[in-house]
């Protein structure tokens, strides 16, 4: 089969992915091969690329967003047969699904919303398996009364995570952004407000506040020393970047909660990897209800050229949405 794959761990001027003839995916019993029919991009594609070489003469096949159809089933494979339409984000460990077929845990997916086509399908697990698990799984509650900042909510994660609020929950939700494509996007996905940079200010201005959860998907390191200003008391702070340093201490006078997220967690150390299927199957349904969009922005064409393209805009910050890619 063909795959874009790499060697050695590289930065992007030394863009190295090529379309190459790779080994089948082995089936293992709780395996499906799935026929990758698109796969999305995500800033951990990049982050991997730029750390991660090959070992045991495997390439390293990046990718970890995915729709397709599945082709075999492992003998322990309950729920799926061959032919079922699926989508999926996979196990970190794992070869990715920048291939033509895949091997994956068939707890991890779920049958592909049948209104959306497999780009639109593509662009959704990693990011709201994302802000599900960081949002609804940590014992957080919403009321009526609630207000939630997603601190870029322009991005994959961010954008499905305004979605998901808008749906699930009867909380408002403020997101930043700066630019007029990113502002407007926002709304788009039902953000009540949009926020700029000055948290403190543009909050009180909306007379919001103080807040019950900060969801910060990007730039924490920067927000860190105002968050605390804007939670109430008992309030909590989700993250899913890598901040240079975190100095818990002005998070106590308000007894504070800090959740980081990290979805292959549970794939990773095999925690409860079912529910990542069932939180998948679920959201299916709020597609189907008309209660949740794709976030693709673009469907790029299957070449070298253009995954290199997808690094680059991710690398640079400039995305918004997701990028996908169909072969």
């Amino acid at each position: 089969m063909k795959a874009f794959t790499y060697n050695t761990a590289h930065a992007l001027p030394d863009f190295s992915i090529a379309l190459d003839e790779v080994a089948e995916p082995e089936l293992g019993p709780t395996d499906v091969v799935v026929q990758v029919k698109a796969f999305s991009f995500n800033p951990v594609d990049y982050k991997i690329r730029q750390s991660r070489s090959a070992n045991d003469d495997s390439p390293v096949i990046l990718g970890w967003d995915a729709a397709g159809v599945v082709e075999e089933v492992g003998s322990q494979v309950q729920g799926f047969r061959a032919g079922d339409e699926v989508y999926y984000a996979g196990n970190l460990n794992r070869a990715g699904s920048y291939a033509q077929r895949q091997a994956v845990d068939y707890r991890l997916i779920a049958h592909k919303p049948a209104s959306l086509d497999f780009a639109d399908a593509s662009a959704l697990p990693l990011t709201a398996l994302t802000a599900h698990e960081a949002l609804f799984e940590r014992g957080i509650h919403y009321g009526p009364q609630s207000a939630v900042l997603v601190i870029g909510g322009a991005g994959g994660v961010g954008s499905i995570a305004i979605q998901l609020l808008k749906a699930l929950t009867d909380a408002t939700v403020i997101a930043t952004a700066t630019r007029p494509e990113t502002i407007d996007w926002c709304k788009a996905m039902g953000a009540d407000h949009v926020i700029g940079r000055n948290l403190e200010e543009e909050l009180r201005r909306l007379g919001i506040g103080p807040l019950d959860v900060v969801f910060s998907t990007t730039h924490t390191q920067d927000y860190l020393p105002i968050i605390p200003n804007i939670l109430r008391p008992f309030g909590h702070l989700a993250v899913i970047d890598d901040p240079a340093t975190l100095d818990i201490r002005p998070f106590k006078p308000k007894a504070l909660s800090v959740h980081w997220e990290f979805m292959f967690s549970k794939s990773m150390h095999d925690f409860h990897p079912q529910t990542q299927g069932e939180t998948l199957a679920k959201l299916a349904a709020l597609i189907e209800a008309g209660q949740v969009k794709t976030t693709r922005i673009q469907t790029l064409r299957a070449s070298a050229d253009q995954v290199r393209q997808a690094h680059a805009m991710l690398e640079e910050g400039t995305a918004h949405g997701k990028l996908a890619m169909a072969w």
